[in-house]
């Protein structure tokens, strides 16, 4: 052999050795044999969002092998064991976070505005967190000093007081790990006041984000000397992986994404940013560990962990905590109002048994031609078994309906009709992700329809059937749906222009109790009253231009 080719040959050999060694986890370069190599440090992000009040284990929703199943999960005390558990492991170098809408989501938040939350996650130690898109729902002080009372960092870079434009809370936050730095940037959606009823976040400003963030991501990179940088979002998927390919991004390594419940099992690579968005309902943790060398970050791996209640059992002290809280509402709320025979979720894009009983509901009780219900991936399923029905309680249906507002009906055309539909399966479908406003489509009772989600804009509607018979542009129809305090009265579900407007008497959560008093064991199924080829009965998310699935 050649002298160079045998120099080639063993170059070759030692670059694989080289390549292998530095992408093991396992990695570890001795400082003896090289003074400007330390030992490999790992640094562990933990991760949970939207959380929503859920303080208890609870059945959750899984897709697999092609089919709908449920399992127990979730449990603020069970959380608290896993975040001890992770930090035994890498002590002095976790990080945990939590992405917003923690107090907001069930009936135990509800009653309490969010204080059956406050000592609970004082007690759970998080390292940082960012109010969500519902942190509003009880009004702006409300939310201060609920957050307050969680004596943890709290950090949002686009929400200022109206009256001063002054940050309600930091932009971000500085974590130093031996000698590396971690910024971390919080984010909310700044269409809170629109997807929020207005009154809400009266008293907030939101800002955008365009360039003005990225000028500020790059001043915070270089001013702080951040080795990774961190953008802790609450904008959804859809504009969170779009941000991962703007160059808004271009200073940012991960995007920590919460809002729309989506469980990424591995991270989305973008052009310029990895986004992960961990689930929802305390039912999943997700775990980021990130590998330095020389302050330089070689490698990464990540994982959602499930949170199995009979893997982590229940911290006591925080499990003390939680049913003290919850003993003042414990008798309202697990009052059982009712039995089903079938499961009741709201987790699929288009159709939902729990919203086929809202809709049915209150067209039952207002006699409306066309009954709506907003339409998200929402609360813990109630799962009958052994054959026998299952009990809703109150607390259950504060679960699924988090919001409780009085009945509002009207009457609008079949023009008008279609034109706000065809808007509302934009807002769910449009391929442009920054164009979408949620992810899941309204649901109703009273019509049926047929279209094609792939389509353009208001080109998606292929039938509509009010009550078996064509819809009829020219027709007025009465309308129900849940009033949304802020709008203007001639508004109904982002209907605008609806006239003969006549705000009722009851809410939302007494019409279905009343239903259910009545019809008890319901049997609610999904018939096809909005039906897409292409996305199919079950159909979870859509995701463009990635090929992550909800399972």
């Amino acid at each position: 052999m050649k002298p160079n080719r045998f120099y080639t040959y063993i170059t070759l050999i030692v670059g694989i050795a080289t390549f292998i060694a530095w992408n093991s986890p396992t990695f570890n370069k001795s400082p003896q044999a090289n003074s400007d190599i330390q030992d490999t440090l790992k640094i562990t992000i933990l991760q949970t969002a939207d959380i929503h009040g859920q303080l208890d284990p609870h059945p959750e929703l899984f897709w697999e092998n092609n089919e709908i199943v449920f399992k127990k999960r979730g449990g603020l005390a069970h959380i608290k064991t896993l975040f001890d558990e992770e930090r035994k492991k890498n002590p002095g170098k976790t990080v945990i976070v939590d992405g917003g809408d923690l107090i907001q989501g069930s009936g135990y938040v509800a009653f309490s505005e969010g204080e059956v939350m406050s000592e609970v996650i004082k007690n759970m130690n998080y390292d940082v967190l960012i109010p969500g898109n519902w942190e509003v729902i009880y009004g702006k002080q409300k939310m201060l000093e609920v957050y307050e009372k969680f004596e943890t960092p709290t950090i949002v870079q686009n929400m200022k007081h109206e009256e001063s434009n002054e940050n309600l809370y930091p932009s971000y936050l500085v974590k130093e790990i031996d000698g590396v730095r971690l910024g971390f940037i919080g984010i909310n959606d700044p269409d809170v006041p629109i997807r929020q009823n207005p009154i809400f976040s009266k008293g907030i400003n939101f800002s955008q984000i365009d360039d003005s963030v990225k000028k500020f991501i790059d001043k915070v990179k270089v001013d702080e000397k951040i080795d990774v940088m961190f953008l802790v979002t609450h904008i959804g998927i859809y504009k969170q992986v779009t941000l991962a390919n703007s160059p808004i991004a271009e200073n940012v390594d991960y995007i920590l994404g919460n809002d729309t419940h989506e469980r990424v099992r591995q991270p989305i690579q973008g052009t310029y940013a990895k986004v992960t968005e961990p689930g929802a309902f305390g039912s999943f943790v997700g775990k980021l560990n990130l590998y330095f060398v020389n302050n330089k970050l070689v490698k990464d791996d990540y994982e959602l962990i499930d949170v199995d209640p009979e893997v982590y059992k229940a911290d006591p002290e925080l499990q003390a905590i939680i049913n003290k809280n919850k003993a003042p509402y414990q008798e309202n709320l697990e009052t059982i109002v009712g039995y089903t025979t079938e499961p009741l979720y709201r987790y699929l894009t288009v159709e939902n048994p729990m919203d086929n009983l809202i809709t049915d509901a209150a067209r039952w009780k207002t006699g409306a031609d066309i009954s709506i219900s907003n339409g998200f991936r929402f609360g813990n399923p109630i799962v009958p078994k052994d054959g026998k029905p299952a009990a809703i309680t109150r607390a259950n249906l504060w679960n699924l309906m988090p919001v409780n507002e009085p009945v509002k009906t009207g009457k609008a055309t079949g023009k008008q009709i279609k034109m706000w539909l065809e808007k509302e399966m934009h807002n769910a479908f449009a391929q442009n992700a920054i164009e979408r406003f949620g992810g899941w489509l309204v649901r109703f009772s009273g019509m049926k329809v047929e279209f094609n989600s792939q389509n353009d804009k208001n080109e998606r509607i292929i039938s509509i059937e009010v009550n078996g018979e064509p819809l009829d542009e020219n027709r007025y129809y009465t309308i129900s749906a849940c009033e949304r305090p802020g709008d203007p009265d001639h508004v109904l579900c982002r209907m605008p222009n609806v006239i003969d407007v006549e705000t009722k008497d009851y809410t939302i959560h007494e019409v279905v109790e009343e239903y259910l008093k009545l019809h008890s064991p319901i049997t609610p199924k999904m018939d096809g009253r909005a039906y897409c080829e292409y996305l199919g009965v079950n159909s979870f998310s859509t995701v463009p231009g990635t090929d992550y699935i909800f399972k």
